[in-house]
């Protein structure tokens, strides 16, 4: 039995957590919320995010983030702008040992990936992306689901994969940090346009070509910073892509429904909530500029998020780009 701690008390901690219970564990669930830490331990329970999905009593509930300095595995379950000052918080306590990131985006300032923001404040950690197709509403229910665990280190990547594998979530290991990530990330803002083509009333055939399209983008950036093209057509790449992009729980794509719908940016994120995929479109505009990538979805998705630019317009610039071969 290894002691899991898990600090986010969001949907995706939550089902982290019920998995590492079934699968034989003791887990703790840490939130830096009085408040929610009492609601939680009272009801056991959020079904504004997790409907219907009770957490046993045999996990633990706490604000006292000091439990997971002697943690063998702990999991980074906050939205991805909270993971350097969790990071920071376990620095403090003097944490080493296996820590899990399962955020998908980049520090907004540095355009870091999060595994990099963890080892720059834990550098004694051994950092682990857990990452792929997966909405936490459905792993809360044991709907059979496969990630991918990534790291540097291959044992800490092994030890992961065997604590969260069982029936129902299948994992596989890659030392692919950079590819696996970046595909979490960059799948947010192909996600955020296939919302805009719901929201205009666009079809099947305009969204096939956006992810097939958009996966050829988020591979072209990714190599260019080092990843692996073969893990773009994985699990973390094209499979996280599809179940974003096609998916009623995606927040991405709710947000983007509505933007589409003529929603304002700002109503849109203030009805939704987190939204990864508005903050990654800025970071993946600025890197592939950067690096002189060509990402013609990432631009037009920036135009209408960042410069108002009608989303029928970004179509008609879409497919009035020059003519190239596949």
């Amino acid at each position: 039995m290894a002691k899991i701690v898990i600090l986010g008390s969001g949907g995706w901690g939550m089902a982290l957590g019920l998995v590492a219970f079934r699968t034989g564990h003791e887990v703790t669930l840490w939130s830096p919320f009085e408040t929610e830490v009492e609601a939680l331990c009272k009801t056991r329970r959020n079904d504004k995010l997790l409907r219907g999905v009770q957490l046993p009593k045999e996990i633990k509930i706490t604000s006292d983030i000091s439990v997971s300095k002697d943690a063998d595995v702990t999991i980074i379950a906050t939205p991805s702008f909270a993971v350097a000052q969790t990071a920071a918080k376990l620095r403090e306590i003097g944490k080493k040992g296996i820590v899990v990131n399962v955020a998908k985006g980049f520090e907004a300032d540095t355009k870091c990936r999060l595994s990099q923001v963890i080892e720059r404040e834990l550098p004694e950690a051994d950092v682990v992306t857990l990452s792929g197709p997966s909405h936490a509403e459905e792993v809360a229910l044991n709907i059979p689901t496969s990630l991918v665990s990534a790291s540097k280190n291959e044992e800490a990547a092994a030890f992961v994969q065997g604590i969260f594998s069982d029936t129902a979530l299948r994992i596989y290991t890659s030392d692919d940090l950079i590819g696996v990530e970046l595909g979490g990330a960059l799948k947010n803002v192909i996600a955020v346009a296939a919302g805009f083509c719901d929201g205009i009333g666009l079809g099947d055939n305009t969204k096939a070509a956006l992810i097939t399209r958009g996966a050829a983008e988020i591979a072209r950036l990714g190599v260019s910073l080092g990843a692996k093209e073969h893990t773009f057509l994985g699990l973390a790449g094209i499979g996280d892509l599809i179940v974003t992009c096609t998916s009623r729980h995606s927040r991405n794509g709710r947000f983007g429904d509505l933007v589409g719908k003529g929603i304002s940016v700002k109503e849109a994120l203030k009805t939704v909530g987190t939204v990864e995929g508005y903050y990654a479109t800025k970071l993946a505009f600025e890197l592939a500029n950067e690096q002189g990538v060509t990402m013609p979805i990432v631009e037009q998705c920036y135009r209408v998020l960042y410069e108002d630019m009608d989303i029928h317009l970004a179509v008609e610039n879409l497919m009035n780009r020059p003519m190239a071969q596949e």
